[in-house]
């Protein structure tokens, strides 16, 4: 008997959970990410997607594009929230449950009692979804193999579902473009159109020895493999992390070394405290730098040993931004660890430097960042009124905070504008959902936020 594996991907998440939350935006475009001058979008409901905006567009591009869409930063605790309710859904489902990302994952249907009943299980699955969510919606794939499901789902979307019966994945793949084939980025597609393969049925008439003489052995053999809907990849319920790393885009090109090392050490910490949470010691410390003119230099360091101290980690990446040049303007800087290990290690050599002196943090009050996550009165904050009750933000400048009083259980609301030190004005928590699952609910969860999209933190 085939294989049976789904695939789940919420629709347009991020947007989606602030267009929940949110009355006033329901129905209207919305872009989560792009709002600061450099910004990127890290996803556009449908609305604005009509107006072709797209994840990974700069915000200023988005902005021409949908001049009237509402721009509004991140607010993860909302989405992994919602996240958790749909990984716990679909450990109900079966143990086998790989996530992708906040709003993605593989399930093997292998462990649960589905049987023969699986287009009326997708249909409960996906109204049990929207229900626990209050809202939210999933496009969901099935096929006998990982990536048949991923291009099944992709098909079904928006909110909607795909089953493949095994007897047709061939047909449903065969007129796609090469690029639907996992690992065939840009360069290997136009190497691939060169020879005259545009889709998934050239492939499987090509020569496997021509494919194997264009892109070597390994790509070539596992892309006919692949044509040919052969993939036995297992859905990993225990994936381990790569890389742990997080990284700053600012608004405005930095020289200070100064500023730029106490940038890094607050992200240093913020990357050890994911890793202590995962469980595990990294060898290796990466620094990455992205200059004014886009040219990046990525440098890596190993650390001599296994280690889960902050202090060591963010040394080790001052050292190496400090054999950098930073004089030309630092547009992105990031820190990552990697080369995993389950337990300590000591360093086999001493190293004077591994750990450098704190940096004043006033040093780099008024930096602004350029990333997803929002910070502040940011536009979409979760903000509460002593008099109005709970609200967001509408906008904020020139001393000023805009606020639209609404939550999800109530209509539209009414906007009032504020003084920012206003003291019966302060940031709020999320209005939690009735069906929150606690992160230490899932059973396999590590503590990583799997992937988030566009966001300043980044796990591999």
């Amino acid at each position: 008997m085939a294989r049976r594996i789904l695939h789940l991907d919420l629709d347009a998440f991020y947007a989606a959970v602030e267009q929940r939350d949110k009355p006033s935006l329901r129905g209207k475009p919305v872009v989560v990410g792009g709002a600061a001058q450099r910004g990127v979008v890290a996803t556009a409901s449908y609305e604005a997607r009509r107006f072709g905006v797209r994840s990974a567009m700069s915000g200023s591009e988005a902005r021409r594009r949908a001049p009237n869409a509402a721009f509004l930063g991140g607010r993860f605790p909302a989405y992994r929230e919602s996240s958790r309710i749909v990984m716990g859904l679909l450990h109900e489902i079966s143990p086998l449950v790989e996530p992708l990302s906040l709003d993605e994952a593989f399930v093997d249907l292998g462990p649960s009692d589905w049987g023969d009943a699986v287009e009326e299980r997708v249909m409960e699955l996906r109204a049990e979804l929207t229900r626990r969510t209050e809202g939210l919606t999933a496009s969901v794939g099935v096929g006998s193999a990982k990536f048949l499901a991923k291009l099944a789902s992709e098909a079904a979307k928006p909110d909607g579902y795909r089953i493949l019966d095994p007897a047709e994945e061939l047909d449903f793949i065969a007129p796609m473009p090469v690029r639907a084939i996992p690992g065939v980025g840009p360069a290997t597609e136009q190497r691939l159109t060169g020879i005259g393969m545009h889709t998934v049925d050239d492939l499987r008439r090509a020569d496997p020895a021509e494919l194997v003489r264009e892109l070597g052995p390994a790509a070539g053999e596992g892309l006919a493999a692949l044509a040919w809907g052969r993939d036995s990849r297992a859905v990993q319920a225990q994936r381990e992390p790569k890389s742990i790393s997080s990284e700053d885009t600012f608004a405005t090109d930095l020289t200070d070394p100064a500023q730029l090392e106490y940038l890094l050490r607050r992200d240093a910490a913020g990357v050890t405290a994911r890793l202590r949470k995962a469980g595990y010691f990294a060898r290796t410390v990466t620094l990455k730098v992205r200059f004014a003119d886009f040219t990046t230099r990525t440098i890596a360091r190993s650390l001599g040993g296994a280690t889960d101290d902050a202090d060591e980690i963010a040394g080790a990446g001052v050292a190496l931004l400090r054999d950098v040049d930073v004089r030309a303007g630092v547009r992105l800087l990031g820190i990552g660890v990697s080369n995993f290990t389950s337990a300590a290690q000591e360093r086999l050599f001493g190293d004077d430097d591994a750990v450098a002196p704190a940096v004043d943090e006033t040093v780099a009050a008024g930096v602004e960042l350029a990333g997803v996550r929002g910070r502040g009165y940011y536009p979409g904050a979760d903000v509460e009124h002593d008099e109005w009750g709970r609200g967001w933000v509408w906008g904020s400048g020139l001393g000023r905070v805009t606020v639209r009083f609404e939550t999800r259980e109530t209509g539209p609301g009414p906007i009032r504008t504020f003084p920012v030190d206003d003291p019966a004005l302060r940031a709020a928590d999320i209005l939690p959902l009735p069906c929150a699952v606690r992160a230490d609910d899932l059973a396999d969860d590590d503590g990583t936020d799997y992937g988030q999209k566009g966001a300043d933190a980044v796990v591999e």
